[in-house]
């Protein structure tokens, strides 16, 4: 739907009302297919309405928490002994302080999280806090009322056993861990146990999750072995796990079928009540919404001007008031100190000013870059006779792969006006670097070349390389390649299949990682140490490839390959060498690809296939295709990086952020001019907006007597490097 930020606006109350006229047009335009409705959309006009929809978002959208925390002591099975504890040993009362603060209820003014604030009914005390925006209330089964005579503690029960997360607390340590048995608690409701366990040797906490079959998968991922000796480190991981686990819940047949009944059924009786009140209003208010978006009578305009400018009035009102309670979103209670971005960028480069083509990074701290004109960076390796058009890092072999353009090897137009046409290669350091490092550089044509890394060791002082030092580092059998993947870092061996017209080549690496690991300065190959394996003919030339590490069968000395072209992805296997289709965008459909992503689920390689705005899963042994897991960008994206539990979408002026699990949207940031360089271990990624980032940009220190020699750039603007940990 179309909307509008007014940040300040003094006209009168009559341009208020026509401005607000045409912004009703414009929504109303946007819902296709209005004119075949029986009946047209009626409009509420009451303004206390505004009072219902936010407390009826507050209770349905999963904006507030409550969880459930239980206390065992040793050899308690049954839900019945574990409500019945009166009190809570010293271990948990500790775990109890982590989680949040110890509040008194009678008169609590913010979320309650069903508990009774007025007459003590539900406990004296509770445990509350605030994450990331979201406020959350524990029902601490030792605060709830006890009472020696009822041995199934209904009060305790009632409130523990309708949350859908609980914590149990197993005191005795991790060995008392095993005795748990989630079907031992009987309630309908809970789907997620998140059991934990401290030890008094460490100070550290173990923690295991259960959850219903029925609940998707969710993040984040438990370490192995799941303990946690930095108890705030710990808190954190458990509240987003339970955070997770709760929405998680949601989408489970028998919980989205109550939520969608529920909200039906309170809207329609927000519905019923406003529009039988609005019957005892004028003719005017009683119109249909579509009768009101041409221009009234002048009689009548007035009362309309008046109607909706009390509308803002009271809404404006309501919106003061929540802020001051603390209640809103914008409050100081859920944003400000309290609330961080998901996703911080941290500046890696701040004012580059030359345009990208490609990229990756080397160790922890540099960045392999080319660029499409001439310039000055903190070291160039390659001068402007070389074009790149991409880049890998292999740090495992210690070799730099890169591929150049065919014809694209122009110097000057002549000799009177030496303007540059053609890219350089720089790298930008940071402040330290490892040696024995592998970069891999693609382009669109022409060959592959291959270089170690410590020939651009910044200890070593070496000429900057032209076009006549490829000669000995070309590639055999990559002549007119139009593109290239590898595999992925951590893997046994390198591999490498590369594109020349319908044509796929598939190479590896003749030593493996732990080989040269173990001996580092016996692997010095280049060109020579990628072996040749087979060959594979496809139907058409592909427009993305993918490398997949182990086949369908489980061998990991074999592989896949993923192969995309026009409207279709096919895989082809290294046994068979045969292409199968498997997956095709629906007839009818311009289909735009934009990656196909090697994902694993149970060690089971799963693909996720991009293609115009949508995001499908696919197994390589599933033979039907299922759209019920698609989930779909608000842009067509460039690049995809996924990052468990998120998926990043990279698009020319936004990077979109959702969660790999379900698709559901967790932030979104416009940055102009947004390119990803590499994603191999952090995130790195270029814009041209430092306001977005508003984190302390440390510059690095520039070799001012090289700037001065070389003349300005033509790029007009200035690229500011960021990256993201994974």
């Amino acid at each position: 739907m179309a909307s509008l930020n007014i940040t300040q606006y003094s006209g009168s109350s009559r341009e208020m009302a026509k401005l607000e006229i045409t912004l009703t047009k414009i929504k109303i335009n946007n819902f296709p297919a209005m004119d075949k409705l029986e009946k047209g959309p009626k409009e509420i006009f009451s303004p206390e309405i505004q009072k219902d929809l936010l407390l009826l978002e507050e209770q349905e959208g999963s904006v507030n928490f409550k969880f459930g925390v239980l206390y065992t002591k040793p050899s308690q099975l049954t839900d019945d002994e574990m409500l019945s504890n009166e009190n809570g040993s010293e271990e948990f009362n500790q775990f109890i302080s982590l989680l949040g603060n110890r509040v008194r209820l009678k008169g609590w003014d913010k979320y309650r999280g069903g508990l009774d604030v007025k007459g003590d009914m539900t406990g004296e005390y509770s445990v509350y806090t605030i994450y990331e925006g979201h406020e959350i209330m524990f029902h601490v089964s030792t605060m709830l009322p006890y009472s020696k005579d009822n041995r199934q503690q209904v009060e305790r029960k009632r409130h523990i056993g309708n949350d859908i997360v609980n914590i149990v607390f197993v005191d005795g340590g991790a060995t008392q861990m095993s005795q748990f048995n989630p079907a031992f608690i009987k309630s309908q409701f809970t789907h997620v146990f998140a059991l934990v366990a401290y030890d008094s040797s460490d100070n550290s906490y173990k923690l295991v999750v259960y959850s219903e079959e029925s609940v998707p998968l969710f993040g984040p991922s438990l370490p192995c072995p799941p303990v946690f000796k930095m108890p705030q480190e710990f808190r954190e991981f458990l509240i987003v796990k339970m955070i997770n686990g709760e929405k998680a819940t949601f989408n489970t047949p028998t919980f989205a079928k109550k939520r969608e009944r529920t909200l039906d059924m309170l809207i329609k009786d927000l519905y019923s009540d406003y529009m039988s009140d609005s019957s005892k209003v004028a003719m005017l208010n009683r119109r249909a919404f579509s009768d009101v978006l041409p221009d009234p009578p002048r009689s009548s305009r007035r009362k309309e001007e008046a109607r909706q400018v009390e509308f803002v009035r009271i809404g404006q009102a309501l919106k003061l008031d929540t802020i001051v309670k603390g209640d809103a979103p914008t409050s100081l209670a859920t944003t400000g100190l309290f609330k961080r971005a998901p996703w911080e960028p941290q500046c890696f480069y701040p004012d580059f000013g030359h345009d990208i083509m490609c990229g990756d990074s080397w160790a922890d701290s540099r960045l392999v870059i080319s660029t499409e004109n001439n310039g000055v960076s903190q070291r160039q390796i390659f001068d402007k006779t070389i074009q790149a058009n991409q880049l890998n890092v292999v740090e495992a072999h210690g070799i730099l792969l890169f591929r150049t353009e065919k014809g694209a090897c122009v110097i000057y137009n002549n000799e009177d006006n030496r303007q540059s046409t053609r890219s350089c290669l720089y790298e930008t350091k940071s402040f330290y670097h490892q040696s024995n490092n592998v970069v891999i550089v693609y382009g669109r044509d022409s060959k592959i070349y291959v270089f170690r890394l410590s020939e651009f060791d910044a200890d070593i002082q070496t000429e900057v390389k032209s076009k006549p030092d490829l000669k000995d580092h070309k590639l055999e059998r990559t002549r007119g390649c139009s593109m290239y993947a590898i595999s992925k870092p951590g893997g046994s061996r390198l591999k490498m299949v590369i594109c020349v017209n319908r044509k796929l080549t598939l190479m590896q690496w003749k030593h493996s990682a732990a080989w040269t690991a173990w001996c580092p300065a016996s692997d010095t190959d280049t060109v020579e140490g990628f072996m040749y394996l087979r060959e594979f003919q496809i139907a058409e030339q592909p427009s993305i490839i993918t490398l997949i590490e182990s086949a369908v069968g489980g061998n990991s000395d074999t592989c896949s390959i993923c192969v995309g072209y026009k409207h279709q992805f096919d895989i082809i296997t290294d046994g068979s060498g045969t292409a199968q289709r498997l997956f095709a965008v629906q007839e009818g459909t311009k289909a735009h690809l934009v990656s196909a992503t090697d994902l694993y689920e149970d060690e089971e390689p799963e693909l996720l296939l991009c293609y115009n705005n949508t995001c499908h899963f696919q197994k390589l042994s599933e033979t039907n295709n299922t759209t019920e897991f698609d989930f779909h960008w608000n842009s067509i994206p460039k690049d995809i990086v996924c990052s468990f539990p998120y998926i990043i979408a990279f698009t020319t002026d936004t990077m979109e952020i959702r969660l790999i699990i379900n698709g559901n949207l967790v932030q979104t940031m416009a940055m102009p001019k947004l390119k990803l360089i590499c994603s191999k271990n952090d995130i790195y990624f270029a814009t041209t907006a430092p306001e977005f980032f508003h984190g302390k940009m440390e510059r690095l220190q520039m070799d001012q007597q090289k700037a001065e020699r070389e003349s300005p750039p033509a790029s007009p603007h200035y690229y500011y490097y960021y990256y993201y940990y994974y």
